[in-house]
């Protein structure tokens, strides 16, 4: 994984966990241990699914332009498709509490792809490699 990658996904990932840990005390505070456990689901499952997503993105990249649609595609499908699997799964859990699952699975969601826009336009990267545009004009 290159350096520019893996600063982008700590740079989503970080703020995420730290709300993620907030929602998780709000979440004891009103529900107990049940929406505790909800949300430490809920955070675990949305960073688990942008860190998959992020990672496969970026590999794909490293293979050529026409690999990311692909990649991309193939990661929501599959990340569809579980999330169909595990709400099937846990849909009449009592396990934990599915509010505080669900309101910290969307709050999370919108932490991580807030700061990994953030991430990206912080981020100091070439858009084109200017040893390959010298070589090019001679």
């Amino acid at each position: 994984m290159r350096e520019p990658d893996a600063r982008i996904r700590r740079g989503a990932a970080i703020p995420t966990v730290l709300v993620g840990a907030a929602a998780m005390a709000v979440a004891f505070a009103f529900e107990g241990l049940q929406g505790l456990l909800g949300a430490a689901c809920a955070t675990a499952l949305v960073v688990a699914f942008f860190a998959v997503s992020s990672a496969a993105v970026a590999w794909a990249g490293s293979i050529g332009p026409r690999a990311l649609f692909a990649a991309g595609l193939g990661t929501y499908a599959g990340k569809v498709l579980v999330l169909g699997v595990l709400l099937v799964m846990f849909g009449g859990t009592t396990a934990f509490d599915g509010e505080a699952f669900a309101l910290t699975t969307a709050i999370c969601a919108v932490v991580w792809m807030g700061a990994h826009m953030r991430a990206l336009t912080t981020e100091k990267r070439l858009y084109v490699d200017p040893t390959e545009t010298l070589g090019e004009q001679r």
